[in-house]
């Protein structure tokens, strides 16, 4: 689908503030609302603009430890498998299949080291699970919300 520029900065107007009115969105834009909601409208059905979401501060609710798990698999275990397996643990906060020596690597959040080791701990108890590698991230360096 062909995005011109003012699509983009649509785009780029609702990725900085989601509530965004038609209206606020237009005076950035130098468009009309309805001319606004038709683009947003047309985004939407053609899959660019996939929907709206809250961003929440995981700190803010005591999630204040954060961090990747390589995890390595024992051969011959399916995606749909591994996905599974995954999908119980609600402190995963995303997980990737990957090429390297990893077979999968998933973002945890932690209320603090402790409960990262448990986090850890879990994992490795699941059977298909050889062994884990963790790095904790001390700090966000640059961040995209796309």
């Amino acid at each position: 689908m062909h995005a011109d520029e003012v699509d983009r900065k649509i785009l780029a107007c609702l990725v900085e503030d989601g509530r965004a009115t038609y209206d606020d969105v237009g005076r950035q834009v130098s468009l009309s609302a309805p001319a606004v909601k038709r683009r947003i409208d047309r985004l939407r059905e053609r899959g660019v603009l996939r929907g709206f979401t809250a961003l929440v501060d995981p700190a803010a609710l005591g999630a204040t430890t954060e961090a990747l798990i390589e995890l390595f698999y024992a051969p011959g275990i399916g995606l749909g498998e591994v996905r599974d397996s995954l999908r119980p643990i609600p402190e995963i906060a995303e997980a990737w299949s990957v090429t390297g020596d990893a077979d999968c690597i998933v973002r945890v959040r932690a209320r603090d080291p402790q409960d990262l080791e448990r986090i850890i701990m879990e994992l490795q108890r699941e059977s298909a699970v050889i062994r884990t590698r963790s790095q904790i991230i001390m700090s966000r360096l640059i961040e995209h919300r796309d």
